[in-house]
């Protein structure tokens, strides 16, 4: 599986965002997208999720052989998005929010085998203790390890993750740094957002911001 993006170019309102940016990366590879506030960051994992329209350029999912677009491939229906905000209800437990999860992302399966995965995300992330508790009860640091639970109760090959890190302390990084090498080990692909290392063996950066357009305007021959 290759991700490839061709001259990515990303206007919010009368500003452009993302200016002809273009790279690849397959699986088993964590790219990490870094850079000043305000450089692009969540805009590039918005649209690579589907939330934004490209103004310009082509996102090119391909198969492993890499001379195929995969069928309806877009990375949409094909990834798990966390973003800034956890996606869970306050109003419904630990365990009610990742059930929903895996049913709403999942594929399918009967109530007992979406259980096991809610109980295996829950004692993942230290909060099988937590798991009939309303989430709106929870601390910004429960709150957001649940959110990222969902990454263990549905099967998808590509994980767009903005700022994962926030909200947790070195020990949860350090799990979600495990599940991330898991993931990738398993021919996952990784795309973050980020102003903190994650913590991973190997990763390739991705620099976004003035100083990177200005090194790729150089890189091309402009003055």
């Amino acid at each position: 599986m290759l991700l490839h993006a061709d001259n990515l170019t990303v206007e919010r309102g009368t500003r452009t965002v993302i200016a002809r940016l273009s790279f690849t990366t397959k699986a088993g590879d964590a790219l990490l997208v870094v850079g000043p506030n305000g450089a692009g960051k969540t805009t590039l994992i918005r649209t690579l999720a589907g939330f934004i329209t490209p103004s310009g350029g082509t996102i090119t999912l391909k198969d492993d052989g890499g001379d195929r677009n995969i069928a309806d491939g877009d990375v949409s229906q094909r990834c798990h998005y966390v973003g800034h905000l956890t996606g869970i209800k306050a109003n419904l437990t630990a365990a009610e929010n990742l059930a929903f999860w895996a049913t709403y992302l999942g594929d399918g399966g009967d109530r007992d085998a979406i259980a096991d995965r809610v109980d295996d995300a829950l004692a993942h992330f230290g909060l099988e203790a937590l798991a009939d508790y309303p989430a709106g009860l929870l601390s910004a640091g429960q709150k957001r390890r649940l959110g990222l639970a969902r990454l263990c109760v549905a099967a998808r090959p590509i994980w767009l993750l903005d700022e994962p890190t926030v909200s947790l302390d070195a020990a949860s990084t350090e799990v979600l740094a495990r599940l991330i090498q898991m993931h990738l080990a398993g021919g996952g692909l990784v795309i973050a957002a980020t102003h903190l290392p994650l913590g991973l063996e190997e990763a390739v950066y991705l620099r976004l911001g003035p100083q990177a357009e200005a090194d790729r305007l150089l890189d091309e021959g402009a003055p």
